[in-house]
């Protein structure tokens, strides 16, 4: 037996710390993400945003809002997802 866990139990936690980052917009940017992308996602793309949400709020903030230049390891596809912010849902 494994003690590995499931994709879906990865994902679960995933949605957890993507929408309990410790500010407000982090939660909206991240959260956002992931609720609108994570049904999509495979292995190698639920890897990648583990890895991102391992980064500090303000770095991967600064990457989606196109103020800082993206590391080669987070380059690609998703992060041009994150960076045209049109699944930000904020309450008012």
């Amino acid at each position: 037996m494994t003690d590995m866990p499931t994709f879906e139990a990865r994902l679960a936690r995933a949605k957890f710390r993507a929408w309990h980052r410790g500010t407000r917009e982090a939660d909206y940017m991240i959260g956002g993400f992931f609720d609108r992308y994570a049904s999509e996602w495979d292995h190698p793309t639920l890897e990648w945003f583990e890895e991102l949400l391992a980064e500090d709020d303000v770095d991967v903030m600064a990457w989606a809002l196109k103020t800082a230049p993206v590391p080669e390891k987070f380059q690609g596809e998703q992060i041009e997802k994150m960076q045209a912010l049109d699944y930000v849902d904020i309450p008012r």
